[in-house]
């Protein structure tokens, strides 16, 4: 093997720097673990600003040790709002505070996608993470107790586990399902993050505040300890049906808000006008593990954004990934351990995560509704009280099984 290669193949490689894949390496490496991360870009570095966190995640964050450097640079705001896009009436409510923290046990946060890396990446270089960038995975394989990774620079390591969190276009993926495309939703988002003194809304800027609307809606909160306003909008594009490739451009964004209240309207000359970002998912599969290489976060189940859980499931892979190498991986390369521990995750995983995705396209399908329906939403929405949390403990209550 090229000079990459490790002596002893004890190590476990996580394909992919970003969110999943520190986590990953960090919750192995604080159960003494050797951990490689081989990351394709120069730079570990997320894409995009906002991202919220809720406490199926941060209880996982608290019990890595890095839930106070999150808060730190995040924002634990008071509430999450539902509001009309159109009329601009608020129609439900939930109360972040006292009560919902006895209720999960953890609190809510948002956070900028980058200070969340930054976090974890200094966690994990401090727990004794390999880092290593410009490193571009192509294959790998099984042959006994170990794994090889094959890099495009000719690189080769041997491992006893690899993880790929290498995102929704995954290359190692398609070992396991072979070549395919995330699904277009026909959706497109643009984002915006300004200076908080320069927002004009009339609400409270301690909310995380949804508008949603006929094939539409906007998300607005305050990220960055309070200094900045993060904004996304999202909209249904005409010309994607057409198939014209350049589909979601800013003038379908402008028509799309056009008939909407004054509050949304204000938020879009804000938004960055360069570039869009279309919305991707895929099909739930049950099979995430070939040989000893485990799929993790998008690269194992890529889901819309309505639920704000594509993180969040990412961290609660990592979670659930190195409790079952600590419940079954034994001290030895041949005993079975590994193939037992990636089997339990997979078994795990793959229920939870399925009923996430397909949760999310129902909720962007509830939030995006027009007509009748729109007024049967808004007229139920109206009827839950801030402090009822029975639509999401099953998704906010989650925690990783103890074996």
């Amino acid at each position: 093997m090229g000079e990459g290669t490790t002596e002893s193949a004890r190590e476990i490689v996580v394909v992919g720097g970003g969110i999943g894949g520190l986590t990953t390496a960090l919750a192995l490496a604080r159960d003494g673990r050797t951990v490689r991360v081989l990351e394709r870009a120069e730079r570990f570095a997320e894409v995009g600003a906002g991202l919220q966190l809720a406490p199926n995640a941060t209880g996982i964050l608290r019990r890595l040790g890095v839930l106070d450097a999150v808060l730190d640079v995040g924002v634990a705001p008071a509430r999450i709002v539902v509001a009309d896009a159109r009329t601009g009436e608020g129609l439900v409510s939930a109360d972040l505070g006292d009560r919902f923290l006895r209720t999960f046990g953890s609190p809510y946060l948002v956070v900028h996608r980058g200070d969340l890396l930054d976090v974890l990446l200094q966690a994990a270089r401090s727990a004794g993470v390999v880092l290593e960038n410009s490193k571009a995975v192509v294959r790998t394989e099984t042959v006994g107790g170990e794994t090889r990774v094959v890099c495009s620079d000719g690189s080769e390591y041997a491992a006893r586990a690899v993880i790929a969190a290498d995102g929704l276009r995954s290359h190692l993926r398609e070992a396991i399902h072979g070549a395919s495309e995330p699904i277009a939703s026909g959706y497109v988002a643009y984002r915006g993050a300004l200076p908080i003194e320069q927002v004009e809304r009339p609400h409270d800027l301690d909310t995380v505040i949804s508008w949603v609307g006929p094939g539409l809606h906007l998300v607005q909160y305050p990220i960055r300890r309070g200094d900045l306003y993060n904004q996304v909008a999202v909209f249904k594009s005409p010309s994607f049906a057409t198939g014209n490739p350049d589909w979601g451009g800013p003038d379908e964004l402008d028509a799309a808000f056009s008939g909407m209240c004054p509050a949304v309207r204000v938020a879009l000359p804000a938004l960055q006008r360069n570039f869009r970002w279309p919305t991707f998912d895929r099909e739930p599969v049950d099979t995430w593990v070939d040989g000893r290489t485990a799929l993790l976060g998008d690269a194992a189940h890529a889901m819309l954004q309505y639920l704000a859980q594509g993180a969040c499931q990412a961290i609660e892979d990592a979670a659930t990934l190195a409790q079952q190498f600590a419940a079954h991986d034994g001290a030895t390369a041949d005993d079975g351990g590994v193939d037992r521990a990636l089997a339990a995750y997979q078994r795990i995983r793959a229920p939870r995560t399925a009923r996430v995705q397909r949760s999310a396209r129902v909720w962007g399908d509830i939030w995006h509704i027009d007509g009748t329906g729109a007024l049967l939403r808004n007229e139920l929405f109206r009827g839950i009280t801030d402090d009822d949390y029975s639509y999401a403990d099953w998704l906010w209550g989650w925690e990783p099984p103890t074996n």
